[in-house]
């Protein structure tokens, strides 16, 4: 006897190739979509913010949507602005200060190094007068394609500012109405689910949100304890800058690998300019190590990598998946959506070890 299909088989075929058709277009829709997706993951985590100042309410007047929505968004991006205004200074501080070292740091390379390439036969002088030679050597003889590769460059860069002005400017846009329209929005996405998967969808959504609040308080706790861990030490061994690039290293070790590698250059910048000797530099191993095993072996693994129960080689794949798919927001979302796909594949590992299929 043949195998016949049935109308609704054939109707759960036409919708699944309808969703991955709307699944591969998001794909190639990514660096249109990371505005969205940044707005999106900020309103989750702003919403309960909204929520709390539109329960309050002094005699008959509550906080409009509208207004509490408004105060949030701009509170935010106040927080925002006064990092950035922490890091500023900074580096308008240190980075003239490098400029005039750069000249007696050449001048004790070219005393280490250049005996040694000369021993191997190469004979370069790694001072300023010597860089600028070869600089206007390679100038002369390949000049024309120097110019083409500045000029192609140029283009690039200025499509890629471009494209970051746009997104600077579409996050706050679409967050705000996001924020606004967030609980109709959640409600006609749980009216476009089946029916029949609506109770096993909104349990899946629950248990993702439980995960979620899980870790963004859990990574909230890292980031105050490191701030305040780095200023401390940074402190102790008499850095002039602690305060701020203590501040730094602990609040934007959300960002993996660049909070802590954008803290240590500022960290190593400011003890070669402070002091005279190496013991800026040891202070500065000594500290940023004893960070990372206390973030990686404790903060971590006890606040956050146990909530959302991801292993390191999970956290690099997602790392690295999400960055290739979305850029530098992926990179931003990768734990958080990794635990959100994590919860759907224990779901999907759970019906197919109890499917016919695997059992039969």
């Amino acid at each position: 006897m043949p195998f016949a299909i049935t109308a609704e088989q054939k109707q759960t075929a036409f919708w699944i190739a309808v969703w991955l058709a709307f699944l591969l277009l998001l794909v190639s829709l990514g660096p249109i979509l990371t505005p969205f997706l940044a707005a999106a993951i900020l309103a989750y985590v702003l919403n309960p913010g909204v929520d709390r100042l539109q329960r309050l309410h002094y005699k008959r007047f509550y906080v409009p949507r509208p207004l509490a929505v408004l105060v949030v968004v701009v509170l935010f991006f106040l927080a925002i602005t006064a990092l950035v205004l922490i890091v500023v200074p900074v580096l308008q501080k240190e980075i003239p200060l490098l400029q005039a070292q750069i000249p007696q740091f050449l001048s004790k390379a070219n005393e280490f190094l250049a005996p040694k390439l000369r021993d191997l036969g190469i004979r370069v002088r790694l001072d300023g007068t010597g860089i600028k030679r070869m600089l206007s050597q390679q100038m002369a003889t390949s000049g024309d394609e120097i110019w083409s590769t500045v000029l192609a460059s140029a283009r690039i860069g200025g499509t890629a500012v471009l494209g970051w002005l746009a997104t600077v400017v579409l996050i706050p846009v679409v967050l705000f109405y996001l924020l606004l329209d967030w609980h109709p929005m959640l409600a006609r996405i749980a009216g476009a689910v089946p029916r029949r998967w609506v109770g096993r969808t909104v349990g899946m959504a629950q248990e993702v949100d439980t995960l979620l609040a899980q870790y963004l308080r859990g990574q909230l706790l890292v980031m105050l304890v490191l701030a305040t861990y780095y200023s401390v030490a940074l402190a102790i061994a008499g850095f002039e800058v602690a305060l701020p690039v203590g501040i730094i290293t602990g609040l934007l070790v959300f960002i993996p690998y660049l909070g802590f590698g954008l803290g240590l250059m500022l960290a190593l910048i400011a003890a070669l300019l402070q002091f005279a000797d190496w013991s800026g530099v040891i202070a500065v191993a000594v500290i940023y190590g004893c960070g990372q095993v206390i973030e990686g072996f404790f903060l971590t693994p006890r606040l956050v990598g146990e909530r959302i129960g991801l292993n390191p080689l999970a956290v690099i794949f997602a790392l690295l998946a999400f960055g290739q798919l979305f850029g530098f927001v992926g990179v931003l979302l990768a734990l958080p959506a990794s635990a959100v796909l994590m919860v759907a594949f224990k779901h999907l590992r759970r019906h197919y070890l109890s499917s016919s299929f695997y059992n039969t």
